[in-house]
C-alpha cells in the first residue's frame, strides 16, 4: 500500500500529467474547457480538486489527532 508521503507526491505529479496531456491534445484548450462533457474540463478540475481534498482530510486527521491528546 502505498504511504501518505508518496501519495502526496504522487497524486499532484499525475494531475499535472493529465494537465499536460490534455493542454498537448486539444486544439481548443483553454476555450473549449468550459463544458461539462469536455474530457479538458475534468483534467482541469482534477488537479483542484484533489490537493484540496488531501488537505482538508490531513486537516481532520490532525484536528481528531490534537482533540485526543489534549
Amino acid at each position: 500500500m502505498l504511504s501518505l508521503s508518496t501519495l502526496t507526491v504522487l497524486v499532484p505529479i499525475v494531475s499535472l500529467f493529465g494537465l499536460f496531456y490534455s493542454a498537448t491534445v486539444d486544439d481548443n484548450f483553454p476555450q473549449g474547457c468550459t463544458s461539462t462533457s469536455s474530457v479538458c474540463f475534468y483534467s482541469l478540475l482534477l488537479p483542484v480538486t484533489i490537493p484540496v481534498y488531501v488537505f482538508f482530510h490531513l486537516w481532520k486527521w490532525i484536528g481528531i489527532k490534537l482533540f485526543r491528546h489534549n
